[in-house]
C-alpha cells in the first residue's frame, strides 16, 4: 500500500532553508504515486488541528525543519500512535544525523517510500511542578544551554560558523555550577560546567557529545563534564566533535533510565533540549528535575 504523507513545515528552520528542502522530496514522492499534503506554519507549536487530523487519517508525520521541529513533534505523533519522519532542513539535524537519514533528496524519498519504521526511544522532561515535555536528543544544562541561546541570536552570522561560534563564546564566559545528579536513585555532586542527559549520541551541529548513546537501547547517557579553566575548556572543545572528550579524566558518563537534576551557580542554570529553551534547573535544596527514558515510544522512518 503506497503511503500517504502530511509535510509539516516550520519555514523559520535553517534560516529559511525548509521551504526548499521539502520541494523536490515531496515533487519524487508524488511522482511514485503517493499521497502527499505540505502545510506551512509559523512555528512547531502552531499546529495541533493539522497534527491530529492526519493522525486521524492514518498520515505519515514528516517533520521538515531542524531539532526543535522534530522533537515538538515527537510526543504528540508518539501519544497519537503515529509514525513520523524528517526531511532535515534546520542549522543542527543532529536526530537526523543520528538516524543516518541521507541528505539527497532522491535517496530521502526512497526510503520514505520503502523503508520500514522502527521504534525509538524519547526523553520525557519534567521541571518540579511543572508539565512534562517530549525530546529527542538530549537535555542540556550549563554552559551548552548557554551555547543554545547564542546560537539562536547568531542568525547573522554564516550557518557553518554559527554553533561554532556559539561555543567558543560560551566557553569563554561560562561561571561553572554545582550540580546534583542522581542516576537510578545513585547520587552524584559535581563543580560541572555542564551536564547532558542523552538519548542520541550527537548535539550542536555533530558534536557527539555522548558517543555510546543508542536510540533503541532503553537507557540515557549522562555525561559530565567537570569545571576546569576557560582556557582547557575551550583546547578540549575540537575532542567532542569525534567523541574522545569521554576519555578526558575531567569527564564522567553515567548510564540508567531516570535522572533527577538540580543546580546551584552565580545565575540560574539554563536548560535546554533539542535547541529549545526549557527553563532553569531547580536549586540544591528544590525539588528535582526529573529526565527519564521512554522506550520505543516513536515510530519513525529512517
Amino acid at each position: 500500500m503506497t503511503r500517504a504523507f502530511t509535510f509539516l513545515v516550520n519555514p523559520a528552520s535553517g534560516g529559511g532553508a525548509a521551504p526548499e528542502a521539502v520541494v523536490p522530496v515531496a515533487r519524487l514522492l508524488r511522482e511514485a504515486g503517493a499521497v502527499v499534503d505540505v502545510t506551512y506554519s509559523p512555528g512547531p507549536r502552531a499546529m495541533g488541528d493539522l497534527l491530529t487530523g492526519a493522525l486521524e487519517r492514518g498520515d505519515v508525520i514528516v517533520s521538515v525543519g531542524g531539532d526543535g521541529m522534530l522533537s515538538s513533534l515527537a510526543g504528540p505523533v508518539s501519544a497519537g500512535g503515529g509514525t513520523l519522519a524528517v526531511v532535515p532542513a534546520g542549522r543542527g539535524n543532529d536526530f537526523a544525523r543520528m538516524l543516518g537519514l541521507p541528505e539527497d533528496p532522491a535517496k530521502l524519498a526512497q526510503l520514505l517510500l520503502e523503508a520500514p519504521a522502527r521504534t525509538v526511544d524519547l526523553v520525557r522532561w519534567t521541571p518540579p511542578g511543572g508539565e512534562a515535555r517530549m525530546v529527542a536528543g538530549s537535555v542540556y544544562c550549563g554552559v551548552d544551554a548557554r551555547a543554545s541561546e547564542i546560537v539562536d541570536k547568531a542568525h547573522a552570522l554564516p550557518r557553518t560558523l554559527q554553533y561554532p561560534y556559539a561555543a567558543v563564546r560560551a566557553l569563554a564566559t561560562y561561571q561553572p555550577g554545582r550540580y546534583r545528579v542522581s542516576v537510578d536513585g545513585e547520587s552524584h555532586e559535581y563543580s560541572a560546567a555542564t551536564v547532558v542527559v542523552a538519548n542520541s549520541a550527537y548535539y550542536g551541529k555533530g558534536m557527539k557529545i555522548a558517543p555510546s548513546a543508542v536510540v533503541d537501547d532503553g537507557l540515557l547517557d549522562v555525561v559530565v563534564i567537570e569545571a576546569g579553566s576557560k582556557i582547557d575548556l575551550l583546547r578540549s572543545l575540537p575532542s567532542v566533535y569525534g567523541g574522545s572528550h569521554v576519555d578526558r579524566a575531567e569527564v564522567t558518563v553515567l548510564t540508567g533510565r531516570r535522572v533527577e537534576l538540580r543546580g546551584r551557580a552565580r545565575n540560574p542554570i539554563p536548560v535546554g533540549g533539542d535547541g529549545e529553551p526549557l527553563g532553569v534547573l531547580p536549586g540544591l535544596n528544590d525539588e528535582p528535575a526529573v529526565v527519564e527514558v521512554v522506550p520505543g515510544a516513536l515510530s519513525v522512518i529512517s
